[in-house]
């Protein structure tokens, strides 16, 4: 017969809960906390987009010339549809991430991209660089980064969407396709 220092090989309980309740609880505890911090996460970085957005001058010119010198009307453009524009440099480590994205997006989207490449160089050079990169959108060449400033960009890559001659959304940092594609119809439907 074991005294009361002798191990015993049976476990008393001390209240009628499960053995598994605990590592269940404990398991829900985890999956709320990442929850929560998921949560954070997702609204600190949709602050931080905003506040670095860029924000659609008084007088924008939006009739302005891709680099090979040929016309370009966002305005005209965006009366028939949501214009996404896309503001990037060669130069940007991230938007050799987004670029490809963008680029097939103008290619299979029924929506118009124009993209203004900032800082990237001479007209010659970008071209040699679109080329390069296999990347076909319509490409302005904001060579001193004048558009850019005259937009207030602060980050790149950054996004626009322009409807009816108006900045509707403005976006900054990686953005999937797929969500690109929602603002624009979002745009498109509630404008």
């Amino acid at each position: 017969m074991p005294t009361p220092d002798t191990p015993t090989d049976k476990v008393i309980a001390t209240d009628n809960a499960p053995a598994s309740a605990p590592k269940t609880h404990s398991l829900w505890q985890r999956l709320r906390g990442w929850g929560v911090t998921l949560l954070l996460f997702a609204l600190l970085y949709s602050v931080l987009s905003w506040w670095r957005q860029p924000i659609m001058p008084a007088n924008p010119n939006l009739q302005v010339n891709d680099y090979r010198g040929n016309p370009v009307d966002i305005a005209q453009l965006s009366h028939d549809a949501p214009v996404l524009v896309y503001f990037w440099g060669s130069w940007c480590g991230v938007c050799h991430v987004t670029s490809p994205i963008i680029n097939e997006l103008a290619a299979s989207s029924a929506y118009t991209v124009v993209t203004v490449a900032i800082q990237s160089g001479d007209s010659q050079t970008l071209g040699q660089y679109l080329q390069t990169e296999g990347l076909n959108f319509t490409t302005i060449n904001d060579s001193d980064g004048r558009i850019f400033a005259d937009w207030q960009g602060q980050v790149t890559p950054s996004y626009v969407i322009i409807n009816d001659g108006e900045m509707t959304q403005g976006l900054t940092g990686i953005q999937p396709a797929w969500s690109l594609r929602l603002r624009l119809w979002l745009s498109d439907l509630l404008h």
